[in-house]
Formats: structure tokens, sequence, C-alpha cells
């Protein structure tokens, strides 16, 4: 079990990292070139449709067949289509446009007052986007990576058909990582003293250990 444990790990680990390199960078540009009612700092309706259209029939695939049809280009990456390295493939492209989603929708949420002083103040978009957008949706990137690694963890079971005991022993330590974290980005935000910060991680554990 422990072996089996640490190699889905790995897996959901380098498969998060792989999806949120892919996600991030798709989930920015979709937002960007969207209308400008939706918050899009440089509207594109053709391409912004396009990238739309692909992350939507991505994410409608079903996981195992996205997994069957991606044999030959799994193969052509890690050398083989089977193992611990072969299923970090699918995994990510399966999370990727997900990914991608939960990006466009975290920096939706961003109050478009902040967007508009920033443009005031002649911020390009580069700068609007990496130092007013995604500080401002952190705490809510941080929550869909979280749903990501859930839902990483429920594809991998279905690949390995292993018991759920391995998803349920990684979620529990997964869990109050991620509580943690969260709290603290929005703590950090308030500009809360360093030792509130860390009495708040202490209780934050606590009461996650009581549950």
């Amino acid at each position: 079990l422990l072996t089996s444990t640490l190699e889905t790990i790995i897996m959901v680990s380098l498969s998060t990292l792989f999806a949120v390199l892919m996600g991030l960078p798709l989930g920015i540009v979709v937002y960007i070139t969207g209308p400008y009612s939706a918050g899009g700092l440089s509207p594109k309706p053709a391409l912004n449709q396009i990238l739309g259209k692909v992350i939507n029939i991505l994410r409608s695939f079903p996981f195992i067949i996205l997994m069957i049809l991606l044999i030959p280009f799994t193969r052509l990456i890690v050398g083989k289509s089977y193992g611990t390295m072969a299923t970090v493939v699918p995994l990510s492209i399966a999370a990727a446009p997900f990914v991608a989603r939960l990006v466009e929708t975290s920096l939706k949420e961003v109050d478009t007052g902040v967007v508009q002083a920033a443009r005031a103040m002649g911020s390009t978009n580069s700068q609007i986007v990496f130092k007013v957008l995604l500080p401002e949706a952190m705490p809510s990137l941080v929550s869909g990576v979280t749903l990501t690694i859930i839902n990483l963890i429920m594809n991998n079971l279905i690949i390995n058909d292993t018991k759920i005991v391995k998803g349920v022993i990684i979620l529990s330590i997964i869990s109050p990582i991620v509580v943690v974290i969260e709290s603290s980005i929005k703590l950090l935000r308030l500009n809360t003293k360093p030792k509130t910060i860390i009495r708040n991680i202490i209780s934050t554990l606590l009461i996650n250990k009581l549950k």
C-alpha cells in the first residue's frame, strides 16, 4: 500500500504541475481575448471562440477514451504506454482544460473596479494580469488547484483500479495543507501580523484534525 500510495502521490503531483503549466496560460488567454463585458483586456472573438470550443471538447471527453486516444502520443513522449510516468501524460492533458476554465472563472471574479483603476494608471495588459488579476484571484486559484488534485486522484483510481483507501490517504494529507495555504493567503492580503498567521495555521490544523 505504501509503494502504490507514493506512486500515486508522484503521479498526481507531476500531473498537477503540468496541468497548471498548460492550463494557467490558456485560461489567461481565454480571459484576455473575451469581450469587454466579461472583463476581456484585448477582445479577439474568433480566437476566444476557438479556444473555448477546444476546452469544452476536451472537458467533455470521457477520461478513459481520452487516455486510449493518447496512447501513441504517450508512447512518443515517455517511450511506453504504461507505468507511473506514462500515466502522467493523459492525466495532465485531461486536467489542463479543467484548469484553464477554473483560471478564467477566477479572473472573472476579480472586481472590475480594480482592473479599471490599474488601467487608468497606465498599466499594460501584462502588468494588469500579473500584478493585479493573479494576486487578487489567488485564493480562488488555490481552490481551483485543490479541485484539480481531487479530480486527478479520482482519474488515477480509475486508471489503476486501486483501492479507494489510497485516495483517502492522499486527500487526508493534502486537505489540511491546502486549507492552511488558502487561510494564509487571505491573511497576508489583509496585512495580518506573522504571529496571528501562525496562530491561525495551528488552529486550522487542529480543527481539521478534529474533523
